[in-house]
């Protein structure tokens, strides 16, 4: 297949170069960043969207070509779609160290934020600002994992910080309603209350119970599970604030 540029003039812009050893050789295949992943997750299907240059190299940067010859003889065939394919899903992507520096502090600053958004003092019920919980990851000696996204490591980051800073932390609670046909109440108000931070409001009028309550976010689930099962499609749960915090400490 043509290369669409000059061999000794590829130029390294938004690029994710994917290797893969066999047959004794090392191939490589360069493809446009972040489709490497979509590709594996099967959200791109279409390989000409993936690839950057449609060949298979020995040496990407070098602009060196892989032989027919050697690749018949280490996948047997030299169709070269075919062999990006097995290089896709099989080889590893490259990533230099300047990319790689950038992606983790990109990830630690994601989840930082996210961190943020979920958690404050437990004193004051404020929350803190991004930099503040960046300075904590810092102090408990966080590490953030490549292999994973931001949203995945939130709940370990907390308890981290939790552990193992001097920042005083702790989830945010939800506000939320529950409400239910009258007759069940007798039997679901206290199991309702376990779980529950507060009863605000309690309204008991009419034909439906209804209670305005603070939870922790982990309750969220297990109320939820309680109405399907006690009341069968009944009862709903709504979310009315998730962070029942209004101000920000720090800077």
């Amino acid at each position: 297949m043509p290369i669409n540029q000059p061999s000794n003039q590829i130029k390294l812009t938004n690029v994710s170069i994917v290797r893969l050893k066999k047959g004794g050789k090392r191939y490589e295949i360069a493809c446009y960043k972040n489709k490497v992943q979509e590709w594996r997750n099967g959200v791109e299907k279409d390989l000409d969207e993936v690839l950057q240059i449609s060949n298979v190299f020995m040496n990407v940067s070098k602009g060196e070509v892989a032989k027919s010859n050697d690749l018949k003889k280490s996948f047997g065939t030299d169709d070269r779609h075919t062999i990006a394919r097995e290089i896709l899903s099989k080889g590893e992507v490259q990533v230099g160290e300047k990319e790689r520096e950038h992606d983790t502090a990109a990830l630690r600053r994601e989840i930082a934020t996210l961190v943020a958004e979920k958690c404050v003092d437990p004193a004051t019920q404020t929350t803190y600002s991004v930099s503040i919980i960046e300075k904590a990851m810092t102090e408990a000696g966080y590490s953030v994992r490549a292999n994973k996204n931001a949203k995945s490591q939130v709940s370990e980051c907390i308890k981290i910080l939790q552990s193992d800073s001097t920042l005083p932390i702790e989830r945010a609670k939800m506000r939320i309603r529950v409400t239910m046909p009258k007759a069940n109440i007798y039997d679901l108000r206290q199991k309702l209350l376990d779980g529950v931070d507060k009863l605000e409001l309690e309204d008991t009028g009419g034909e439906e119970w209804s209670g305005t309550m603070i939870i922790d976010p982990g309750q969220f689930r297990v109320i939820s599970d309680l109405l399907n099962k006690s009341v069968k499609g009944k009862g709903r749960v709504e979310t009315l604030t998730f962070n029942t915090s209004a101000t920000t400490t720090g800077g």
